[in-house]
């Protein structure tokens, strides 16, 4: 048993612990090529979509030329830039005036092809579905270069939470809907059952990358926290019991910048308490 004197390093260890995961956080975010580095996107329509600076381009990108050229999209998903005036973009290390422009891939299994405009901006294609849209990223865009921080609850030992896990023994799915309208069904593992103020919950997650993805809301959502959802990880259940640290929930890229398209917390995880930990709202960038 931990003595009187012991609780308050404890909890100060804790602390701490939890400090440098946010640094590391923010770190990532701020790294190359990150979220904060998008400037520009929009879902292409069959055949020619402009792209320039130019107020009358179908995608205005910033600091581009005035009018770059086309994005053509083909009837079976391909993509093909084709730029006008004898403007030239950086493909692989060539000066090009046409590329095909490669997505990642249904599952992720390549890098899009980079057409760039500059030495840091550059565009790319992305695919979800059927969907195809335009990703443009500038490394020396302000929201890297001046990132604002991130504000957060104060550190609440109460609730990093023990919880039961509870797997399932046949197949389940949960429906999940992102922020522009479509729906995937994502197989789930288990579900994590907790109790606060002697109330019951329960969160269903994903699994990603080896640990277990909860995409979340609480009654705080819309007004101090993120209205769509925020994201918590956790590690695998052990001996039948998970550690939820709430105080390491945050907020999607989408809350910080329009240029993601990001998941909404699904009817079996919005939570009916507030959950008064990890990330608040994001104010930057006219938020």
């Amino acid at each position: 048993m931990a003595t009187l004197s012991s609780v308050p390093a404890q909890q100060a260890g804790y602390a701490a612990q939890v400090e440098q995961a946010r640094v590391e956080r923010v770190t990532k975010l701020k790294q190359a090529d990150g979220y904060l580095t998008l400037i520009a996107s929009g879902w292409l329509e069959p055949g020619d979509n402009t792209v320039g600076a130019a107020a009358d381009n179908r995608f205005q990108v910033p600091g581009a030329v005035e009018h770059l050229g086309v994005l053509h999209l083909n009837d079976d998903g391909s993509v093909e830039l084709r730029t006008a005036g004898g403007v030239s973009v950086t493909v692989d290390g060539k000066p090009v005036t046409h590329a095909s422009m490669l997505t990642q891939g249904a599952h992720g299994e390549r890098k899009p092809t980079r057409a760039y405009l500059g030495a840091e901006r550059y565009l790319y294609v992305v695919e979800s579905g059927k969907q195809r849209g335009l990703r443009v990223k500038d490394n020396a865009a302000p929201l890297r270069t001046d990132f604002p921080g991130i504000p957060y609850f104060p550190i609440d030992p109460s609730w990093k939470i023990e919880a039961q896990w509870q797997a399932f023994t046949t197949p389940h799915t949960l429906r999940i809907a992102n922020v522009v309208g479509t729906e995937t069904d994502e197989s789930v593992p288990g579900q994590a059952v907790f109790e606060r103020n002697g109330q019951r919950y329960t969160l269903t997650p994903m699994e990603e990358d080896g640990r277990l993805f909860f995409v979340f809301s609480d009654r705080t959502a819309g007004k101090l926290t993120y209205g769509g959802a925020r994201f918590l990880y956790a590690d695998k259940a052990k001996d039948g019991k998970l550690v939820l640290d709430f105080n390491l929930a945050e907020y999607p890229p989408c809350a910080i910048t329009p240029h993601v398209v990001c998941p909404l917390a699904p009817p079996e995880n919005r939570l009916q308490l507030e959950v008064t930990a990890g990330e608040k709202k994001f104010q930057g960038a006219g938020h």
